[in-house]
This record gives structure tokens, sequence and C-alpha cells, in this order.
């Protein structure tokens, strides 16, 4: 069975990309198109039983915007199990608060950025 975009998820992705977040809808106007350092991310992209807000194949990381939930026990529980889950599969996951892409999109942008493996440029 293949773990990417599993098609028992599809419609259930696409009604999270029409009906996105705000903190989503931002960081996706700078995200889409391959407009950060080249890197394509896909939004609302699934792995496993798990949808993550951003992925980007190449560097394989996944870019997941917090809301209050994630800050309750049980948030926290199912946010570290998704991402054991997906590092045992080479998955890093770098989690953002929402407040940090209406207040330091600037920072948030050089975190991803930070994270990315370095391309080498050939001579």
């Amino acid at each position: 069975m293949r773990n990417n975009n599993r098609f028992y998820l599809k419609e259930y992705r696409k009604l999270l990309r029409v009906n996105s977040t705000t903190p989503e809808r931002v960081l996706w106007k700078y995200l889409k198109n391959s407009q950060l350092e080249g890197r394509k991310f896909r939004r609302q992209h699934s792995f496993k039983k798990y949808i993550l807000d951003f992925y980007c194949a190449e560097e394989k990381l996944a870019v997941e915007l917090d809301g209050e939930h994630h800050f309750t026990i049980a948030g926290f529980e199912n946010d570290t199990k998704r991402d054991d889950l997906l590092l045992m599969y080479g998955i890093r996951t770098l989690r953002i608060e929402n407040e940090h892409v209406f207040k330091n999109m600037e920072g948030v942008l050089s975190l991803i950025k930070s994270q990315f493996k370095q391309k080498v440029v050939p001579e």
C-alpha cells in the first residue's frame, strides 16, 4: 500500500484546502510555485493516515501550523505520535505557532529555510 496521498483521504484533503485557516492561506502565498529557494511545497499532503499542512518532498520536510488545540495534553500527545511516525520514514516536522505567521513572517520563512539541506551548485 502506498504511503503518500492515499485515495480514501482525497476528498478530505480537498476540503481542508478549500477551508484552510487564515495562517495557512497566508503562509501558502510564500510557499506556492516554488517561491522559497526553489523548493516545491504541497499543501494538505497526506502521508499514511495523517494530513500534513505543507510538505516538501525534496527536503522530506513537513511544516505544521499549530493552533490552540495543539497546546492541550491530548494535542501534544497526538503531535508527538505523528511526528515520531513521520521521522521513522525520514520526514522531519517543523512546528510553527499560528501567531508567528502574523507577527514575524520573515522569521518563519528563515526558520523554514534553515531546515533545507545545502544544494550543490554546479560550476
